[in-house]
Parts: C-alpha cells; sequence; structure tokens
C-alpha cells in the first residue's frame, strides 16, 4: 500500500506560483523590491537545512538591499540576462552560465541588479544557520533572525514598525 508524498517529487519550477508578498523588509525599503518576483523552491519540497529560489528581475529592479549575512552562506547562478553583481570590490558584469558565492561572517555586502531591458533569471541558494543576522551597510537597517522569521531594526536597535 502506498502513501501520498507529503512533497511533490519533482516540479517545473517556472510554474510555482511567485511569493505574494515581495519583500519582507519593512518600507521605506520593501517598495525598492519592485520588479522581483521569487518562486520558492526549497520549501516546496520540505527542505530545512537550505532554501533555494528561482529570481527573476524585471529591467530596473534589484534583488535586495546590499547586504550580508554572520552565519548563512549564500550562492548565485545566473540562468538569463546580464546582472551587475555589487560587492566591496565593485561593480561585476555576469552572464548565464556565471556564478557567484558570498560566505558566512565577511562583512561583503552584495547584491544584483539589472540595468538592462531584458529580464534577468536566477538561482538562489541560502543556508538556514540559527542566529545569523543581516547587515545592510548602504541602509539604515539591520536583520536579525528570529523565532518567526526575520526582525528588522534600525541600526541603532530600535525596531522598524
Amino acid at each position: 500500500m502506498s502513501h501520498p508524498a507529503p512533497h511533490p517529487v519533482a516540479v517545473r519550477a517556472a510554474a510555482v506560483p511567485a511569493r505574494t508578498k515581495p519583500s519582507t523588509y519593512p518600507e521605506p525599503f520593501a517598495s525598492r523590491m519592485a520588479g522581483r518576483e521569487k518562486r520558492v523552491l526549497g520549501d516546496l519540497f520540505g527542505l530545512s537545512h537550505f532554501g533555494v529560489n528561482l529570481v527573476r528581475l524585471a529591467a530596473g529592479s534589484v534583488s535586495s538591499l546590499r547586504h550580508s549575512h554572520t552565519r548563512q552562506d549564500e550562492f548565485v547562478y545566473i540562468l538569463e540576462g546580464s546582472p551587475t553583481l555589487h560587492t566591496d570590490e565593485g561593480p561585476t558584469r555576469l552572464q548565464p552560465g556565471d556564478c557567484a558565492g558570498f560566505r558566512a561572517g565577511t562583512g561583503n555586502g552584495h547584491c544584483l541588479s539589472n540595468d538592462t531591458d531584458r529580464p534577468v533569471v536566477y538561482l538562489e541558494v541560502g543556508d538556514r544557520t540559527p542566529g545569523d543576522e543581516g547587515h545592510y551597510p548602504d541602509d539604515d537597517l539591520r536583520a536579525v533572525m528570529g523565532e518567526g522569521g526575520w526582525r528588522f531594526q534600525h541600526k541603532d536597535g530600535t525596531p522598524y514598525p
């Protein structure tokens, strides 16, 4: 007797519905994520140690605020388009087939921007190490992972509403 699987065996990634909430950032930062669509793939399969997202950036949009993590490693693999990777080293143009990794604890902020007139599509992978914090060198923002997800604060520790 077989039992139905609690998660799908396989799916077409582009057919997974995009996340309905465009960003978990508080305002005034959330609206800066307009044009970004995330398809949360890892959760669909019940993955608990790392997350995987299929991300689409429309022309003129960005992946996130430039940030670094204290405990979470991240990795991106470009599938379509030519985004610009922004790090402490400056801008780097990426092409399909290029990848980049961001080791936890380095403090080197990163994000992707699409300054072209064509969409960018990439895979984003990050681990889920407890106690992670996000630091945003260009913005008055700090993120602390807690029960129920990210809590956002000003750099002085004052919480965002």
